[in-house]
């Protein structure tokens, strides 16, 4: 067989399509490998380029094969995408994978260490809670609204539906009512209460990184996201120069509308939105998680009050960065 240097793995659940090519380019490689068989076959494997697309499990994989000795490199599916050849299958998705990971302007994606996926887990079980607190909002709200009972909106009008629920001093809402709404009221009580525990976490991890306290002066940034963008971005290998990070974070803006060009900050405004216009617009970039992208939006509505203010508070910072 001739030595394979390069490898493409189409990884899942179960069953692993491998292609390995050699030095010329000829097809050294190809076959199945079930999940038992994996380590056992990249371990008689020489070192070798290993192309994965990094989708779901790609980083544990990354991490595992490159303890074995080889050189692991993670794409965007999207990337691969144009290499695949008619006939979309495994085999096919492999030899995409083998092929892309060869050209030399491919963009690839670091891998995560665990604490890195630690966090982020973190962050979207947080995130997974919050939404479930919203809708038990929204289900205490329409239940009481079938009774002609209307509350305030925001925190303070479902601590006043869920009092009037616990409450059993009044007639407005029926006891049958009552005992089918009391189990979301304690389920509610404890999604908060959860919640409150996630954000001590993340905090306490925030005080003790310095790359994150660092990342908490860009002015819009919260105290949520930092801890998000170092966990998802190894600065210091994966964007360099600085303005590859920046324009990965969300912190550039995108195409520009002509609708946006009356609202350019300064003489160097050609390039640069205020925040304030950027958040209106909705025209950052999307090349970003869909979580790194509402942090700093919602932190920008909170703070940029106007156009006036948002050049005012960050046009300095804009202008330097």
């Amino acid at each position: 067989m001739k030595e394979v240097i390069t490898v493409g793995i189409d990884i899942a659940k179960n069953v692993f399509q491998v292609h390995g090519v050699s030095a010329q380019g000829d097809v050294a490689l190809r076959r199945k490998l079930r999940r038992s068989e994996v380590s056992e076959f990249f371990e008689r494997l020489p070192p070798c380029l290993i192309g994965i697309e990094a989708c779901a499990t790609a980083h544990h994989w990354a991490r595992h094969l490159m303890a074995l000795g080889h050189e692991v490199r993670l794409m965007p599916a999207a990337y691969v995408k144009p290499y695949v050849k008619r006939q979309k299958n495994d085999a096919a998705d492999a030899e995409a994978i083998c092929e892309a990971v060869r050209r030399p302007t491919m963009r690839f994606v670091p891998v995560k260490s665990e604490e890195q996926r630690g966090v982020l887990m973190l962050h979207r079980a947080r995130e997974l809670l919050v939404r479930q607190r919203t809708m038990l909002n929204n289900a205490l709200r329409a239940h009481l609204a079938e009774l002609g009972i209307a509350t305030r909106l925001g925190p303070m009008g479902v601590k006043d539906a869920v009092a009037l629920i616990e409450h059993a001093d009044h007639h407005l809402i029926p006891e049958i009512v009552r005992r089918a709404l009391s189990p979301l009221c304690d389920q509610l009580r404890h999604v908060h209460t959860k919640i409150e525990e996630m954000d001590r976490q993340i905090l306490e991890w925030h005080r003790s990184s310095a790359i994150s306290q660092r990342l908490a002066t860009i002015p819009v940034s919260g105290r949520l996201r930092p801890v998000r963008l170092q966990r998802r971005s190894r600065m210091s290998q994966a964007f360099i120069p600085g303005g590859n990070w920046r324009r990965g974070s969300v912190l550039f803006p995108g195409r520009v509308l002509p609708a946006a060009r009356s609202v350019l900050a300064g003489s160097r405004g050609k390039a640069i939105l205020t925040f304030a216009a950027c958040w209106r617009l909705g025209q950052l970039r999307c090349c970003a998680s869909v979580a790194s992208r509402k942090l700093p939006r919602h932190n920008g509505r909170r703070n940029c009050w106007s156009e006036n203010q948002a050049k005012w508070r960050l046009s300095h910072w804009l202008t330097t960065t």
